[in-house]
């Protein structure tokens, strides 16, 4: 398994990135038969250190933990045990995700956009008098440009990817309805579907 640990703004012992490995890299060998890539990062904010682990188990499929707590150490062991619960409640269904991904559809690419808020600039280019229109008021200026992937997935394979990755929002393909389709969290704590295949269409 292959782990990358990092800190921001902070040093981190030598003693602090053995033990992510050992520790990460016995889940790996518990759960998965094939290589993994792991990104731990810590941090701090105020006076809490935070840790964020990202593990990529596959083509597009992504586990997230995060943790924060007094010391770096136990932050990581907060962010670990968040990994450790999503493996063991889908390790049947990760493990054959994992396993099949060369017989599944490629992802389609797509772009990403980074929006830069206009409300600086407007402060110098903009007359007083010259009204704003609702999207100037919000966003103006791409600043970033990223490839971005969409899978191809039942919506079941959806659900676990959204619950695995800790994101609010998965946007993918229906495998069954062939449009494009998103998954989300709501506030109430359910995931909520939004279809964009003709309303005569049956749900898959």
């Amino acid at each position: 398994m292959h782990i990358q640990v990092s800190g921001k703004q902070i040093d981190l012992s030598d003693a602090l990135k053995h033990r992510v490995n050992t520790h990460l890299g016995n889940l790996a060998e518990r759960y998965f038969d094939t290589g993994l890539q792991a990104q731990v990062t810590f941090g701090k904010a105020r006076s809490f250190f935070t840790c964020d682990i990202n593990v990529k188990a596959g083509r597009g499929l992504v586990l997230r933990g995060e943790g924060e707590a007094a010391d770096a150490n136990a932050a990581f062991d907060d962010a670990a045990e968040h990994i450790a619960k999503r493996l063991r409640r889908y390790h049947k269904r990760v493990t054959s995700h994992a396993r099949s991904t060369t017989r599944q559809e490629l992802p389609e690419r797509a772009r990403s956009y980074i929006l830069q808020p206009i409300e600086e600039e407007l402060e110098t280019d903009t007359p007083p008098s010259a009204p704003l229109t609702a999207d100037e008021e919000t966003f103006a200026t791409i600043i970033a440009e990223q490839p971005a992937d969409i899978p191809v997935l039942s919506v079941g394979e959806a659900v676990m990817r959204l619950d695995l990755s800790g994101q609010n929002f998965l946007l993918f393909r229906n495998s069954a309805s062939r449009h494009i389709s998103l998954v989300y969290r709501r506030d109430d704590g359910n995931i909520g579907w939004l279809d964009t295949a003709p309303l005569d269409t049956p749900p898959a």
